[in-house]
């Protein structure tokens, strides 16, 4: 084996006699470096290069051999290579201190070459088996990551995809859809803020609320043109066609969550709650289950406040554009009828934060 190849060992001992035994003891085996006292122990190692076991005396002059180890272990570049302390057995040895400092063992002076070889053996490739041991978890974590990755990109294609459908048959813009994403989300974080839904609304639940959120309004893809497209007010018969298409969303949803599979439709759970319940009411005079509260999932009483907001400032072809003090109080009036309260609140806390979504991805 080539001193290239060979695993570096720095011996530190003020005494010639035992740097040459020990030396003597490994050089066959190991690169060896020396060093004769805890000064200049230190400074071979600032320069290199990094040993891969150190052999250190512990009786030395000016700075002992645990000052030495105490130093190299509050070193982060240092603290990982393993130490051996190396006594006299005539010497008063705390094994104890060492041990805290970080020492791996103890070896006896005068020493046994075969006990010195076994010992620094063992502890290298125990070093090298950790280290297999930590690039293969960092190799694990890796994978993990670039699967999570992936699924995260599948989940997003499909939503973008559905989204899209949805938007080739609403009149409603994309910049709509960004917009009430946008809403919701500045919504369910100030929400958590002030103490409320916080084991429902985690991040993690609020990044999928922001990716759902575009899918609100997928059932409308199973309205007829002529209701979906009308440019004027719906007669009341129509009107009863168009509360479908909370419920047309939802099934389709759930259709979706049984094709994907149980283990990934989490995602989709919060696009299927959305879908069927922005349009209830806090007071239960919405549609399409005229549910009340909290009985309807807070998903859909965000999307609720943040899809009305959007219409209100928006032009229709059947209404002028509103501006945001407009728009805030049609919100007002429909606190606690239309609205949860909390969710108002949230709002009055965010308004600027909504005036510049809308202003960032005005139509």
């Amino acid at each position: 084996m080539t001193d290239v190849n060979k695993k570096t060992i720095l011996v530190v001992d003020d005494e010639p006699i035992n740097i040459t035994v020990l030396s003597g003891t490994l050089k066959d085996h190991y690169r060896v470096i020396v060093a004769k006292n805890g000064e200049q122990a230190l400074s071979r190692l600032d320069k290199g290069p990094i040993p891969d076991l150190i052999l250190l005396d512990i009786m030395m002059p000016d700075m002992d051999g645990y000052e030495v180890c105490r130093r190299i272990k509050a070193d982060p570049t240092m603290q990982h290579i393993p130490v051996i302390f190396v006594s006299a057995m005539s010497e008063h040895v705390d094994e104890e201190k060492g041990l805290k400092l970080g020492a791996f063992d103890y070896i006896t002076k005068p020493i046994s070459p075969a006990i010195v070889l076994t010992r620094v053996n063992n502890i290298l490739q125990l070093q090298d088996a950790q280290k297999a041991l930590t690039e293969q978890n960092q190799l694990l974590e890796q994978r993990v990551r670039e699967r999570t990755a992936e699924v995260h990109n599948t989940q997003n294609i499909t939503i973008y995809a559905l989204a899209s459908l949805a938007e080739t048959r609403d009149n409603e813009t994309g910049n709509h859809i960004r917009r009430t994403q946008y809403y919701v989300k500045v919504l369910a974080e100030d929400i958590v803020a002030n103490g409320y839904h916080q084991d429902e609304l985690t991040a993690e639940n609020i990044d999928l609320l922001f990716r759902s959120a575009p899918l609100h309004d997928i059932g409308k893809v199973g309205i007829p043109d002529a209701i979906l497209l009308k440019p004027v007010k719906l007669t009341e018969e129509e009107f009863e066609i168009m509360k479908t298409h909370p419920d047309l969303g939802a099934q389709a949803l759930i259709e979706a969550e049984k094709m994907i599979g149980d283990d990934q439709t989490s995602f989709l759970r919060y696009a299927r709650e959305i879908a069927q319940y922005h349009h209830e009411k806090w007071d239960g005079s919405g549609y399409p289950h005229g549910l009340s509260g909290e009985n309807i999932p807070i998903s859909g009483r965000l999307m609720a406040l943040a899809d009305v907001y959007d219409a209100l400032i928006s032009e229709r072809v059947y209404k002028p554009a509103f501006s945001h003090d407009k728009a805030k109080s049609i919100i007002l009036e429909g606190d606690g009828k239309h609205f949860d309260p909390k969710v108002v609140a949230a709002f009055l806390r965010q308004e600027q934060q909504f005036m510049d979504i809308a202003a960032r991805y005005k139509d």
